[in-house]
C-alpha cells in the first residue's frame, strides 16, 4: 500500500520531442526569445533625434504667439480686476457714508431720549431705537406709531438706512467675490505667459550662436526689422532707422497718434506694458491714441470694436490693423502697406509690412 502511494506521487518521466514536435517546440522557443528580447530592449531603443534648428524656430514662434494670446487675456482680466476693485472701494465708501448718516440720526434720537429721561417721559419707541439689537428693533417697529411726529420721521429714517446699509454690504460681498475670481484669472494668465516665454528661451538655448543669430534675422525680416541706431532722446533705447511714411494722415488726431507711435520705435516689447518706456501690442495702440485724446479699451479683441470697421482696401493712416483669427495682435497703420507695432519679446517697437501676418480686420478710430 505504501509502495503504491509512493509511486502515485512519482513524476512521470519526460520524453524528449522528436520529429515534427521538436521542430514546433523550437519555433515556439525562438518566438518567445524574440518577444522577450523586444520587450527587454524597449528601454534601450535609440532616443528621438534632436529637433532641427528649423523645428526649434517654428516652435519658438508658436510659443511667442501663444504667449501673446495669453497676454491679451491677461490684459482683459487686469482691466476687469481694476474695475472690480473700483466698485468694491466705492461700495465701501458708500457704506461708510450711510453709517455716518445712521449714527447722526441715532445721536439725534439719543439727545431726545436724554431730554425725555430728565423729564421722566422716555418714549417706548426711543427705547427700541436705542436698543443694542437693531434687528429686534426692526421686528418690533410697529410701535413707531406711539412716538411723536418728529420721532416717527427719525425712526423711519433709521429703518431705511439700516436696510440700505444691509443692501450695500450684500452687494459689496458679491463684488468682492467677483474681484477674487478676476484676480485668480489674472494669476492663471500670468503663469501661462511666463511658462511659454520660459519654454521659448529654453528652446532658443539649444541653438548654436549662429543658429540663434539666423533666427533673429529671420524674425526681424518677418516683422519688418532692420538696422537700429541709438535713440536721439538719450533714453538708451534703440530706434530703427526707418523713414516716416509719406502718406498724409486723414486728420490731426490720426496724425498725433502716428507721431506718438513713431516716437516709440525702438522701445522694448514687455507683456502687459502700456508705456511710456515699454509696450505690448495693444498697449502701444492704446497709448498712441491716448496721446491724440482718444480713449481706447485695453485689449486687441475690444479695440477692434472701438470704431468703424474698414476693409483692407480702405485703410488710411491711423487705422488699427488686427491679425490672426483670435484677434491677438494689433498695429497702427501708417500707409503704404506699413504699420508700427510691438511685435514680441526681444523685438522692439518697429515698422513692419502688414502682409507678414494673417490679416483679420481693421478699425477706424476717428
Amino acid at each position: 500500500m505504501a509502495a503504491h502511494r509512493k509511486s502515485a506521487h512519482r513524476k512521470p518521466k519526460q520524453r524528449p520531442f522528436t520529429g515534427p514536435a521538436a521542430r514546433t517546440a523550437a519555433t515556439l522557443a525562438l518566438a518567445g526569445a524574440a518577444t522577450a528580447t523586444s520587450a527587454g530592449g524597449a528601454g534601450a531603443a535609440p532616443a528621438e533625434p534632436a529637433p532641427t534648428a528649423a523645428q526649434v524656430r517654428a516652435k519658438v514662434d508658436r510659443l511667442y504667439h501663444e504667449a501673446e494670446v495669453a497676454t491679451e487675456k491677461y490684459n482683459g482680466a487686469k482691466e476687469k480686476a481694476a474695475a472690480a476693485t473700483r466698485t468694491v472701494d466705492a461700495l465701501a465708501d458708500e457704506a461708510a457714508r450711510r453709517t455716518d448718516r445712521l449714527n447722526t440720526a441715532r445721536h439725534t434720537l439719543g439727545s431726545m431720549a436724554t431730554a425725555q429721561y430728565r423729564t421722566g417721559t422716555l418714549d417706548p419707541a426711543l427705547q427700541l431705537a436705542l436698543s443694542s439689537d437693531p434687528d429686534s428693533y426692526l421686528e418690533r417697529a410697529a410701535h413707531l406709531d406711539r412716538a411723536g411726529d418728529r420721532q416717527v420721521g427719525l425712526l423711519g429714517s433709521i429703518r431705511r438706512q439700516l436696510s440700505g446699509i444691509a443692501r450695500v454690504k450684500a452687494r459689496a460681498d458679491r463684488e468682492t467675490e467677483a474681484l477674487a475670481a478676476r484676480q485668480a484669472e489674472l494669476r492663471e494668465h500670468r503663469t501661462a505667459i511666463r511658462a511659454k516665454l520660459a519654454d521659448a528661451r529654453t528652446l532658443l538655448a539649444t541653438l548654436t550662436a549662429e543658429e540663434r543669430a539666423a533666427y533673429e534675422r529671420s524674425a526681424d525680416a518677418a516683422h519688418g526689422g532692420g538696422p537700429v541706431r541709438a535713440d536721439r532722446a538719450g533714453t538708451g533705447h534703440a530706434e530703427r532707422a526707418a523713414p516716416r511714411s509719406s502718406v498724409a494722415a486723414p486728420n490731426s488726431r490720426a496724425g498725433r497718434a502716428i507721431a506718438f507711435a513713431h516716437g516709440a520705435i525702438g522701445k522694448p516689447y514687455v507683456w502687459g506694458a502700456t508705456g511710456p518706456n515699454a509696450f505690448d501690442c495693444s498697449g502701444l495702440t492704446q497709448a498712441a491714441w491716448r496721446a491724440a485724446g482718444v480713449s481706447l479699451p485695453r485689449t486687441t479683441y475690444t479695440q477692434i470694436n472701438a470704431g468703424q470697421r474698414v476693409s483692407r482696401s480702405q485703410l488710411a493712416p491711423g487705422d488699427l490693423v488686427f491679425f490672426y483669427s483670435g484677434i491677438s495682435h494689433v498695429g497702427l497703420y501708417i500707409g503704404g502697406g506699413q504699420m508700427i507695432h510691438a511685435p514680441r519679446p526681444g523685438a522692439p517697437v518697429r515698422i513692419a509690412p502688414i502682409d507678414q501676418m494673417p490679416f483679420a480686420g481693421a478699425t477706424r478710430v476717428a
